[in-house]
């Protein structure tokens, strides 16, 4: 089962669920920014994605991030809790698998979670 973090405005998401379905991967979408994943949950998927440097996995271009005075030299617990509370930071598409997840960009990454 593949857990999808997914936003249906993104034609990247949108592109990497329609991957998933043309594979026929058993998948759950999760509309994270209706839903959105805690801090712990937000570290457990940084943890799957293999530890990259934080800033990573976030949307550095949002409004957001430059008004919270977030850089990529922000320490890891502030930008963690900056995605918990603002969920639109966090990059997508997230797909995640067991221990072991993708940032679906570009859209072919998440091929290797199949």
């Amino acid at each position: 089962m593949i857990e999808y973090w997914h936003n249906p405005r993104c034609s990247k998401s949108r592109a990497g669920l329609a991957l998933l379905h043309e594979h026929g991967a058993a998948v759950t979408v999760r509309l994270y920014l209706q839903n959105t994943p805690t801090e712990d949950q937000i570290i457990a998927t940084w943890r799957a994605l293999g530890q990259p440097p934080v800033v990573e996995m976030m949307r550095t271009g949002e409004k957001v991030f430059k008004e919270l005075g977030l850089s990529g030299t922000s320490p890891d617990a502030a930008l963690f809790a900056a995605m918990a509370a603002h969920p639109t930071l966090i990059e997508r598409p997230i797909a995640i698998s067991g221990t072991r997840a993708v940032i679906g960009r570009p859209t072919d990454r998440i091929q290797d979670l199949l």
